[in-house]
């Protein structure tokens, strides 16, 4: 996993980037790839935000002699008991201006389905709870994507007829906002394609949604998502799809990510695939710290460079969706037992991964 380090004319890649991969970004090539920031500190919690504190758990797992920690999302599995987090989606419009030409690329855009980029998202399996995940010939559920993941992460762990779960409520969209980078941190492009995206500089995207995260008085118990459509961001160079973070301020430590819904079918971020990338590394690493041997616990970043971006075809409420593969704990060096029939990731380890082969 990349962790984009904001600072000023620098870029900072840890784990498994290759000299030649970060030379190429710095020199503008379009790759595809997601990051995360690091968590920021900006002001001491006051007395109540322990009160509406991100409800996580702490686990680890002994891998070669070393015990690794995390944290993660909801109640231990050992609770049985269900989390619910409520997502915040507010739709981010970006409008890049190069002379007297402006371009918008707007999520209220309507898609060939009749609905718009924003709705669409909504009716996703991510938020959608009427998807049966048989993996294996095993029935992780009738849930959310990321809820049957995590079931399956730890499906060794949990008892029968489990009530144990990890979903999201509502989600509670906001309204639209409007991002107008100058001309030196947002441009034009088409890096896969015919389709023409924005591109915007990750810095200067994420100090306004701290800012706006702050100015809407969001508590750390909800899930901020910030949506972008056919629009990339960009640190050194195209094209990152999304990320997630973690921002402390007087209301304690808010988690919160940025996604991209691409309408072209086949292009890098297509529909939610970005969002369900995201969305499933808060759960499993939502500060950012959890770190393993092959560098952090981020659990999609190693299926990302595979077929179709390591996505996978759900059709719900009509439309195909594109939902990213994810690892589940045993790639990082977890027992196999950890895991539903010992897999490597959700989708039965499809393209063969083994522990830490492809980073973290």
């Amino acid at each position: 996993m990349k962790i984009l380090f904001p600072l000023i004319g620098a870029l900072a890649l840890i784990n498994c980037t290759a000299a030649l991969a970060q030379e190429d970004e710095l020199a503008g090539a379009a790759k595809p790839r997601y990051a995360v920031l690091p968590r920021t500190v900006v002001a001491t919690p006051n007395a109540a935000a322990a009160l509406t504190a991100l409800p996580t758990w702490n686990g680890s797992f002994v891998y070669q002699g070393t015990t690794y920690s995390y944290t993660m999302v909801g109640t231990a599995p050992s609770t049985n008991t269900a989390t619910r987090i409520t997502a915040v989606i507010i739709p981010i419009k970006i409008v890049i201006t190069k002379g007297t030409t402006t371009t918008t690329f707007d999520p209220a855009t309507v898609l060939p389905n009749g609905k718009t980029v924003v709705t669409n998202t909504v009716a996703s399996p991510l938020f959608d709870a009427t998807t049966s995940y048989i993996q294996g010939g095993t029935n992780l559920g009738t849930t959310q994507y990321i809820d049957a993941y995590q079931r399956g992460n730890f499906w060794g762990s949990l008892p029968a007829n489990s009530k144990w779960h990890l979903t999201l409520g509502g989600p509670k969209v906001m309204a639209e906002k409007t991002f107008s980078p100058p001309a030196s941190k947002g441009k034009t492009g088409k890096p896969f394609s015919s389709l023409t995206v924005a591109e915007v500089d990750i810095n200067w995207f994420d100090a306004r949604v701290q800012s706006m995260i702050t100015s809407m008085n969001l508590p750390a118990n909800v899930l901020p998502i910030f949506l972008t459509t056919n629009t990339y961001l960009t640190s050194g160079g195209c094209c990152i799809g999304g990320y997630h973070s973690a921002f402390t301020n007087t209301n304690g430590t808010v988690t919160y990510m940025h996604a991209s819904y691409i309408t072209q079918p086949g292009d890098f971020a297509q529909d939610v695939s970005a969002m369900s990338h995201e969305i499933g590394e808060w759960a499993d690493d939502p500060l950012i710290n959890n770190n393993v041997a092959c560098g952090i616990l981020e659990n999609g970043d190693p299926e990302e460079g595979f077929t179709n971006y390591g996505g996978f075809p759900y059709t719900v409420n009509g439309f195909t969706y594109n939902l990213q593969d994810l690892v589940y704990l045993p790639y990082f060096g977890a027992p196999a037992s950890t895991s539903v029939h010992g897999w490597l990731s959700f989708q039965g380890n499809p393209f063969s991964l083994t522990t830490c082969s492809n980073g973290g």
